[in-house]
């Protein structure tokens, strides 16, 4: 059985960032599995607000870090944060925000999210005003 120690953190590739202009980069992965604390498979949608710096995130290779979580047993807490933990520290953005709503289980639901701007994470909270709750928007 794997845990989050095992999560391969080196899956993760990066690409040179094609511009120098400021843009954002928004990824939605809609059938992301794992499984919980129970070893039961949980499925989630994960959602993703990047603003490179001198890197941009390669698409396939996140696909194949994402799919390593498949046979992982881990908890919300603890897969939100390794997550972006491996994410920052690839790809070290300029932002990063990431959501992950997690289906219901037994009637309840749940939604994490972490973002690099805010003050206990070391961020500014330059965004702070900005609405980027568009992940759970019903017209996705």
């Amino acid at each position: 059985m794997k845990t989050y120690k095992d999560i391969d953190k080196t899956i993760l590739k990066s690409l040179p960032n094609p511009s120098n202009e400021a843009y954002e980069m928004k990824i939605h992965s809609p059938e992301f599995t794992f499984l919980g604390e129970d070893e039961q498979p949980d499925f989630g949608r994960v959602y993703i607000t990047f603003y490179p710096k001198d890197k941009i995130i390669e698409l396939k290779s996140l696909k194949k870090y994402f799919y390593d979580y498949r046979n992982t047993k881990i908890s919300y807490e603890r897969l939100i944060n390794i997550m972006y933990d491996h994410l920052v520290e690839k790809y070290e953005p300029a932002r990063l925000r990431l959501v992950i709503e997690f289906f219901p289980r037994g009637g309840i639901s749940s939604r994490l999210v972490v973002d690099s701007d805010w003050s206990v994470r070391g961020g500014k909270e330059e965004f702070y005003k900005e609405d980027t709750d568009w992940a759970f928007s019903t017209k996705l």
